[in-house]
């Protein structure tokens, strides 16, 4: 188990390594094994990025982002210039998405709403818009439309943690309420989490996850 010099120390040096945002105005504190980032970036792609550097790092327990978002000037715009930039980059995507997603803005800040039936829908509408110029903030509040699931629901997604490479199924357990699903046991990684994650919402029919894991770590 790494003390909170060494995760910091690891954390430090992973947002260096990482070209995606200046790292020099980043700062890291660790308590009991939990990051916490503070400081700020020029966008909020640019934050984005730092949550996945610092997630990479193994011994993390939990991730705490404190991060402002300080547009220069000339990447200021107001709230009507934004939202007409979000509603047209959804205009693109497929039927599924661009007739499903409302968008509501405030002071940069994007909500995104409504119902798709598939969570990589979700993921979709928020990647389309996390690159507009501008941009303080995104909260994603899009919901799964509720499915008929099938009684094999549960055998689909222990199939699918059993398929990940990355993963040692047998210490995740799975419980499956109609489309909503509950994921707990032990992993070694923040990465094994987030791939029992990600096999779970992949089996058709699950509309919400609840991830109880605990890290080894």
């Amino acid at each position: 188990m790494k003390t909170n010099t060494q995760l910091q120390h690891d954390v430090m040096a992973e947002l260096a390594c990482d070209p995606a945002f200046e790292a020099s105005h980043i700062g890291v504190t660790v308590d009991q094994g939990i990051v916490t980032l503070t400081g700020h970036v020029s966008s909020f792609i640019e934050k984005w990025d730092a949550e996945r550097a610092a997630q990479r790092v193994h011994g993390m327990k939990a991730l705490v982002v404190e991060l402002d978002v300080k547009l220069p000037a000339l990447s200021q715009r107001d709230d009507q210039d934004i939202v007409l930039s979000a509603n047209h980059a959804l205009q693109c995507m497929t039927v599924g998405i661009r007739d499903a997603v409302k968008v509501m803005i405030d002071n940069g800040w994007i909500t995104l709403s409504g119902h798709v039936d598939w969570q990589f829908q979700k993921l979709a509408a928020a990647e389309a818009l996390r690159h507009l110029t501008g941009l303080r903030g995104l909260s994603n509040l899009i919901g799964i439309k509720p499915r008929v699931i099938a009684a094999t629901v549960r055998r689909d997604i222990e199939a699918a943690l059993e398929r990940h490479a990355s993963l040692n199924a047998k210490r995740i357990q799975v419980q499956v309420n109609g489309g909503d699903v509950v994921l707990s046991g032990f992993a070694d990684t923040w990465g094994e989490r987030q791939a029992a994650l990600h096999a779970a919402w992949a089996v058709p029919g699950v509309y919400s996850v609840v991830d109880k894991t605990v890290l080894t770590v």
